[in-house]
């Protein structure tokens, strides 16, 4: 795990507000998500995009990681402007951020596994106090293969 400071982005893509415990349920809305971004056509509606990784973004948070926030999957542009209306759009905020990255597997079991770490960290391992506004997964080339993918958590910390 890493401590830096990241000067923050714009992101375009399909959100849903959702919770944990939603997810945990099996009625949750982030695997809906995913299958619709993934579809033909979806990627390529995005204007200015910078780069090619995917980025999930929880922002928007009701309290904390027991609460409601919105899920955001997509991409980084290079600004928030002249998008298609059933895109969602917004800007991460520059701050700092504990990086954590997962163990390597299947993917569904590499994000539940590198969550549950995070939410069983306490302050000191994890650089700080979590800010509940932006954390984010960057899912990059060492993701492509969904049997062996491994991803970057960036937890905002106050």
């Amino acid at each position: 795990m890493r401590i830096l400071h990241h000067p923050g982005f714009y992101m375009a893509g399909l959100a849903a507000r959702t919770s944990n415990a939603r997810e945990m349920s099996g009625t949750g809305k982030i695997e809906g998500i995913w299958e619709t971004f993934l579809r033909p056509g979806v990627v390529g509606r995005i204007p200015n995009k910078m780069g090619i990784d995917l980025v999930a973004v929880y922002t928007d948070y009701e309290t904390d990681h027991t609460g409601h926030y919105t899920y955001l999957l997509g991409l980084p542009v290079i600004s928030g402007e002249a998008f298609p209306s059933d895109l969602t759009i917004r800007h991460i905020t520059a701050g700092r951020y504990a990086v954590i990255t997962s163990e390597r597997g299947p993917m569904a079991d590499v994000v539940q596994g590198v969550w549950q770490r995070i939410w069983s960290m306490p302050e000191k391992e994890l650089g700080g106090r979590r800010a509940f506004r932006t954390d984010f997964e960057i899912y990059d080339q060492r993701a492509s293969d969904p049997e062996y993918a491994q991803i970057d958590v960036y937890i905002g910390l106050r």
